[in-house]
């Protein structure tokens, strides 16, 4: 089992809001702005993707020196920048992409090996169930070997496949009745997704930007592009927008970083299928030690088990006791990207009020990662299976956790989520359940995540007999440790008869020692029995 760690606390704050009541030439200049970015966006990460494995720094400044001219040097630097990291997560992903389709061969493998219609065991799936299965499964494997070659192939030399805009857009082109756009929908959708309109922050320049300024009270105004400066309606070729921009969320802090000349970091963007601008204002928090995990688990925790359509969260005391009733809280992950997310920030808000009412530091999760259960060669026909456990945004919950209990002072621990569900379910569902309450599989999982987290033992010890359940006859509880003195003692001896249901001296056959001896001789020193008196003289 890995060991339970306290997760880290966010690296960066991320705030948006909308910019309402836009003017029709200030979108025009937006439009003109981030088309001309985008189209250098476009030839920059070509340059990139070029250069492959042998890019350095050198590379790197040319690459900067020829957008300058077309742009500036601030705009320049971010473009390139942005190009980097976009390169970095193409080769992430390829690296993720390598490792699955090796998992799949490995599987693959492993079942074709193996005779038809052999059963599979606990830890390796077993053969294919017919001939046929065989057959297709053989084909497959192929196929994936194929893709493992040219993936490996790609890797070593560098080349990266990277899609400006978003591949799933670019696929919709081709079908547009299933995406339900027409060609002039579907046209200014992907071209606001190739806009590039985001600044990279500054410390120590007027309200941390240079090239999208926004002062504390709300005013916006934009660095324009060296050939775009006769659009300007500002000194110095700036543009400045008739709005005004309000951050709800995380105002005040925003608002003091401005005022500090400290740096923020802005992007805007264009949301097609509303038809609405928004811009979202980033900036980098210093790294705050993680709370020691024996100070986060002082006041208990609250295990927290995710599933398709709730979490199940149980109180536990600072002993590994449940305390309580356990809690649902329930979401919908089905439709839009945005409405998942909203659904999971919902959930979580509620999570993390009830752990401020109960006084508990600390939330314990599993760490999950389903990158290696969603092969289709280790699961076979079970689709529905695949598609639940693909739909669960298991890593963006546990990040979004982290960031929302960051501000609360709750510590998020991390646990192995080895054995978890089966061992809950073995070991706390009955126990937990009574008359008045119904615990599942789920609740009885919260609690062995919350054990596991604390440092207990998840598997329970055989209670003994009813008739052994009495502190008369010792302490003998399934909660002692392994060191506990007379955990596993022998019971003192109690006189009386064996079967304890009756006081010493108080039997049927108290008084006759012959019959309380196995052998049924007397005793060392028999007792004096007087004979009854002759009938007759």
């Amino acid at each position: 089992m890995a060991p339970s760690f306290v997760a880290s606390g966010p690296s960066g704050v991320a705030i948006r809001t909308r910019l309402k009541y836009l003017a029709p030439d200030d979108e025009k200049v937006l439009r003109v702005v981030g088309a001309h970015l985008g189209s250098l966006a476009s030839v920059d990460l070509k340059a990139r993707c070029r250069d492959g494995l042998s890019h350095s720094g050198g590379s790197w400044a040319v690459r900067k020196r020829e957008l300058t001219p077309l742009s500036s040097s601030r705009w320049a630097g971010s473009i390139t920048k942005a190009t980097h990291d976009q390169w970095a997560l193409a080769r992430r992903c390829q690296l993720t992409h390598i490792q699955n389709l090796e998992a799949g061969v490995r599987t693959l493998t492993h079942r074709l090996s193996l005779p038809v219609g052999q059963k599979g065991t606990k830890g390796a799936p077993g053969g294919c169930r017919s001939r046929w299965e065989w057959h297709a499964k053989s084909r497959r494997l192929r196929v994936l070997e194929d893709r493992l070659a040219a993936a490996r192939a790609d890797r070593e030399a560098g080349l990266v496949h990277v899609v400006r805009g978003g591949k799933r857009p670019a696929r919709a082109r081709h079908h547009l009745d299933q995406a339900g756009l027409t060609e002039g929908e579907w046209r200014r959708a992907w071209e606001a997704e190739r806009w590039f309109l985001a600044a990279d922050g500054e410390s120590g320049k007027r309200y941390g930007n240079e090239t999208i300024r926004i002062s504390p009270d709300g005013e916006v105004s934009i660095k324009l592009p060296a050939p775009l400066t006769h659009l300007a309606n500002a000194p110095h070729g700036r543009y400045v927008l008739a709005c005004r921009v309000t951050f709800a969320h995380r105002g005040t802090e925003w608002a003091d970083r401005v005022t500090a000349n400290r740096a923020v970091a802005y992007r805007l963007h264009l949301d097609a299928d509303r038809d609405r601008w928004y811009v979202t204002a980033s900036w980098q928090i210093p790294s705050i030690p993680t709370l020691p995990l024996d100070a986060a688990l002082a006041h208990g925790v609250i295990g927290v088990d995710m599933n398709a359509d709730h979490l199940a969260a149980w109180r536990l005391d600072a002993h590994g006791n449940p305390t309580g009733a356990p809690r649902r809280f329930f979401y919908d992950l089905s439709g839009t990207t945005e409405h998942r997310d909203a659904q999971v920030r919902h959930a979580l808000t509620r999570l993390l009020h009830w752990a401020r009412t109960c006084g508990v530091t600390a939330i314990a999760v599993e760490d999950l990662d389903f990158t290696a259960e969603k092969t289709r060669e280790k699961h076979g026909r079970k689709k529905r299976f695949r598609q639940l456990i693909s739909g669960m945004p298991t890593g963006k919950l546990r990040a979004r956790l982290t960031s929302m209990a960051d501000q609360t002072g709750i510590a998020v621990i991390a646990v192995d989520p080895a054995y978890t569900s089966r061992w809950g379910a073995q070991h706390w569902q009955k126990p937990l359940t009574s008359t008045t309450r119904k615990t599942t599989r789920h609740d009885a999982a919260a609690v062995a995540i919350a054990r596991r987290a604390q440092g207990h033992p998840i598997r329970r010890r055989t209670a003994p007999p009813p008739a052994h359940r009495s502190d008369e006859q010792g302490h003998r509880t399934v909660q002692a440790g392994r060191r506990v003195p007379e955990r596993e003692g022998t019971r003192p001896r109690v006189p009386g008869p064996r079967t304890r249901s009756v006081h010493a001296g108080r039997g049927a056959n108290a008084g006759n020692q012959n019959a309380q001896h196995r052998s049924g001789r007397s005793a060392e020193h028999e007792s004096w029995l007087q004979d009854s008196p002759p009938l007759s003289p």
